[in-house]
């Protein structure tokens, strides 16, 4: 099994509310917005923006998180460095995080089972 595409955008900002109105003039949709300034938005069909307010020390970053429909099914061959197998999150998902060739982390996101 391989993974089928980009499930999700997470960004990280200083400001959650100056964030999400950007991305709202941009056209997107906010979804559900959580008591600590963070929120989903989306436009269309396309994969979820996550965007969740960090502080100001932090550098903000961002990450393409990859989906993958069922992460007991999901054997990554050898030429792909597993960092973390998955994990229960606490956002109710499993997560895994890989390495690629030139040393970026990936994120890769499946549905917990129930």
């Amino acid at each position: 099994m391989t993974t089928e595409g980009i499930e999700a955008v997470h960004l990280e900002t200083h400001n959650w509310g100056k964030a999400a109105r950007f991305f709202q003039a941009l056209g997107f949709e906010l979804e559900f917005e959580t008591d600590h300034n963070s929120g989903q938005l989306r436009n269309g069909g396309g994969p979820a923006l996550f965007i969740a307010e960090i502080p100001e020390n932090r550098e903000p970053r961002m990450q393409l998180v990859l989906k993958v429909t069922d992460a007991e099914a999901f054997h990554p061959d050898s030429a792909v460095e597993v960092v973390t197998p998955f994990e229960e999150t606490h956002y109710g998902t499993k997560e895994m995080t890989v390495r690629d060739p030139d040393g970026r982390i990936w994120s890769l996101q499946a549905p917990a089972k129930d």
